[in-house]
């Protein structure tokens, strides 16, 4: 059994005028993108080529992610709301089609959206708010968290793995402390036939559109 792991770090988002996201910090990996407003992206992969020229196949065993706090915001209201996707997928995605994660994650109910249950070996989405109650607290609260993945094995060289958060309301500085991404999977070697099948799936869906 293998653990491999992944990091990003803080994201800092600063909104000085209404509606006019800026990143604070952008040294670690982290990008806006559009749409919705106030989108950012952070995307990395593990590299699993070694075990695919050994001819093994990777079953996974579970997934998860590791982090510390809730977001954290000043000059808060009640309203402003935080959605957070983590995903670990056996294929890459355009920034469009990561974005539609938000509101559709794998579900095939959106044209945008390139992504199918099989396809997704992980996928956590959260939701935090500043409600009435808590409007006068430094960090926002969560309201809901879903699971979505499938832990379907893979013959392909790559999981690619996406933090997508957006980040609508009032609060000038928006802190999002890092998350760490953990993966068991355990390689082996699978019946000729089937192992070749696994792998033409993988490599069709990895070219099929070229999403590199």
């Amino acid at each position: 059994m293998k653990t491999m792991t992944k990091e990003f770090g803080y994201l800092n988002i600063g909104q000085s005028v209404p509606n006019v996201y800026t990143l604070e910090n952008s040294a670690n990996g982290w990008r806006q993108i559009a749409p919705p407003l106030g989108t950012f992206i952070n995307t990395t992969y593990f590299d699993l080529a070694g075990l695919s020229i050994d001819d093994k196949t990777l079953f996974f065993s579970g997934a998860t992610t590791q982090d510390v706090l809730n977001p954290i915001v000043q000059n808060q209201v009640a309203g402003d709301n935080m959605i957070i996707v983590d995903v670990m997928s056996s294929i890459p995605l355009t920034d469009l089609e990561y974005s539609g994660l938000i509101t559709h994650g794998n579900f095939p109910s959106s044209a945008v959206n390139g992504l199918t249950f099989d396809q997704t070996i992980y996928c956590r989405i959260r939701q935090y708010a500043v409600d009435l109650d808590t409007a006068s607290w430094g960090s926002m609260i969560l309201l809901s968290d879903n699971q979505l993945g499938s832990l379907n094995p893979t013959a392909s060289d790559r999981v690619y793995v996406a933090r997508i958060v957006t980040f609508d309301g009032a609060a000038d500085t928006v802190n999002l402390p890092p998350v760490r991404y953990v993966l068991r999977a355990d390689a082996k070697e699978e019946p000729e036939y089937q192992y070749l099948m696994r792998l033409k799936r993988s490599y069709e869906l990895q070219q099929e559109p070229d999403r590199d």
